[in-house]
């Protein structure tokens, strides 16, 4: 069962949600948050595996809120939910660890594959929000992937693969099953692409597999 922290300030978003949330049987909230300060303090009380974080709050913003979570509670994953025009945000979220981003106007079954995705160690970046964040770095498309195929030519091949399987949203253990490795090999292909490439998180990686044109799933 995957538990999951709810946290928006609108009561009419949680409940939507919530309900697209609830189809799911192997899916259960077991906390709501009105705000980012609720939203830590439950963490810490519920240790759910995944928090859904709006990004404006009161009180402490989703991004402080994840911060913190990620902090005080690295075993919970954080996905922000945002809306059009908050690309600036995702991108400081970027940097705090966030597992994912989802769209709250988005199709309800991205929210459960989503959720699924980063429970499982992965990373999910809604597809919509991928182009948002890429399109808001700079530059020509062509002058961007470009510069993103010139760094993934650094890799060996089969890190390319794996890079390819993180933009997809595949946990290591799916990454594992699809190229034939056991996770512990995955694991560390993981952390030397992190590590040549200079980045964070996985979804940093993600957005540069998107970028060099890797990641296919829509």
């Amino acid at each position: 069962m995957i538990r999951v922290l709810l946290a928006d300030d609108e009561a009419m978003i949680r409940a939507g949600v919530r309900a697209i949330l609830d189809s799911d049987p192997a899916v259960e909230v077991v906390a709501e948050a009105a705000d980012g300060r609720e939203a830590v303090d439950l963490v810490l009380s519920h240790r759910p595996d995944v928090a859904l974080m709006d990004i404006r709050m009161p009180r402490m913003d989703g991004l402080a809120a994840a911060a913190e979570i990620r902090r005080v509670a690295p075993g919970t994953a954080v996905v922000m939910l945002t809306t059009f025009g908050e690309d600036e945000y995702v991108s400081q979220a970027l940097g705090d660890g966030a597992s994912g981003f989802l769209l709250k106007a988005g199709d309800p079954r991205e929210l459960i594959t989503g959720v699924h995705a980063v429970a499982d160690g992965g990373a999910y970046l809604s597809p919509k929000v991928a182009r948002q964040v890429i399109a808001q770095f700079g530059g020509g498309r062509a002058a961007r992937r470009s510069a993103a195929a010139a760094r993934v030519a650094e890799l060996t091949e089969r890190e390319r693969d794996v890079l390819a399987l993180i933009g997809a949203g595949l946990s290591n253990a799916d990454i594992a099953a699809r190229l034939f490795l056991v996770e512990g090999t995955v694991k560390s292909y993981v952390s030397a692409i992190l590590s040549r490439l200079g980045m964070r998180n996985r979804v940093q990686a993600a957005i540069l597999a998107y970028e060099a044109g890797l990641a296919t799933h829509t």
